[in-house]
């Protein structure tokens, strides 16, 4: 540590000119405190402040914070000021400190707005940035229209396998399990009323209309939707993103499309698999439990299910497969440079999507009952 004095000044051309040397931090904090706090408050015919910080050998958020409420101290008396000599690293971490302290002191101004119209605000902002990246894929798709060649086949082909076929093992035994889980408890409840065979047609009309996509959805928007915000906030982070701008790519075309239109084609397959595998798992407990057998099931279940519930059942899917893709590209855009910040947007990213999911599938429910199907 130097042992020189923190800080010396002279008055020449009109301006008060500090230079600061040695180390600004913990170590010599009281001392830097003393010799600002002698400066202050500075005289009137005093002119504007100039702050040589050259010869600064160390400098952390101690030497921040004092310089910093030493810049406050001079514009509170109607002086400006400017430093010279600063190292780009200095400078940020100085900046950092000004942000943070930037509600410092007694605070004035507007109160708060009244807490609905908060809400009203933040609903317009996501619905802005919603639509805003719904208009950028779309511009996306009729570019790649109009310029077939350019359609990334290998990358999207790589997240078809990641989205879809990877996917399989793990919505086959969730759904399988809640298949039989809901039989259970439904044999169980309707063997009171000697109703056993009329719980093959709630299962049917339950899993194939609604919760075989609304299922699969949630565990698509947890495993697929948290892991394109975190890919794509990575790279956000990373600055990759801004290279692909500066090289004449569009990431909207290069990296969000290919993962979208794989999520609107997956999504419907992947529903159908977990429908076909909770209905199995309702098989064996009414083989199992109810003392069905197997003929009498399938035979049930042919009677009980019509095309109408499937296609009710899977004309919801590529619908919520995009909102899931979109609301997860877009957070994961949204990240700024933090681990913080990437934790917070991946959960953002699945909380929305969920809560979307489930929307949609309320209004779809709503519109095909309007239509009498």
């Amino acid at each position: 540590m130097s042992d020189s004095a923190p800080l010396t000044s002279i008055e020449a051309d009109g301006l008060l000119r500090i230079r600061a040397s040695g180390a600004w931090t913990a170590t010599r904090a009281g001392e830097i405190e003393r010799e600002l706090s002698q400066l202050l408050p500075l005289p009137q015919d005093a002119g504007d402040v100039v702050i040589d910080m050259a010869a600064v050998s160390g400098f952390d958020t101690f030497g921040a914070w004092l310089l910093e409420r030493f810049r406050r101290e001079v514009e509170g008396g109607g002086k400006q000021w400017r430093i010279e000599g600063m190292s780009p690293a200095n400078r940020t971490l100085l900046e950092e400190m000004a942000n943070v302290n930037l509600g410092g002191g007694t605070r004035t101004g507007t109160p708060p707005p009244w807490p609905p119209v908060s809400f009203a605000r933040a609903l317009g902002r996501e619905v802005s940035t919603f639509l805003a990246m719904t208009g950028a894929l779309i511009a996306a798709t009729g570019r790649l229209a109009l310029r077939p060649r350019s359609f990334r086949l290998t990358s999207t082909v790589h997240q078809f396998d990641r989205v879809a076929w990877q996917a399989v093992p793990i919505i086959l035994m969730i759904t399988f399990l809640i298949g039989v889980i809901i039989a259970q408890q439904g044999f169980f409840q309707f063997r009171r009323f000697g109703a056993d065979l009329y719980v093959v047609n709630m299962i049917g009309f339950l899993i194939m209309r609604e919760m075989g996509v609304l299922l699969v959805a949630i565990m698509v928007a947890g495993r697929t939707g948290s892991s394109y915000t975190a890919e794509l906030g990575s790279m956000k982070m990373r600055e990759e993103i801004d290279a692909l701008r500066t090289m004449g790519f569009d990431p909207v075309e290069v990296l969000i499309l290919p993962r979208i239109l794989v999520l609107i084609v997956a999504l419907p397959a992947l529903a159908f698999i977990g429908s076909m595998a909770a209905l199995a798992g309702a098989g064996v407990i009414a083989v199992t439990y109810a003392g069905m057998s197997h003929e009498l099931y399938i035979l049930q279940l042919r009677e009980a299910i019509t095309f109408d519930y499937l296609w009710v059942g899977m004309i919801k899917a590529p619908f919520i497969g995009a909102v899931i893709g979109i609301i997860a590209c877009n957070e994961g855009l949204q990240v700024a440079g933090s681990a913080a910040s990437l934790g917070e947007h991946t959960t953002r990213s699945v909380v929305k999507s969920i809560f979307m999911i489930i929307m949609l599938d309320g209004l779809f429910a709503l519109f095909f009952s309007a239509i009498g199907m």
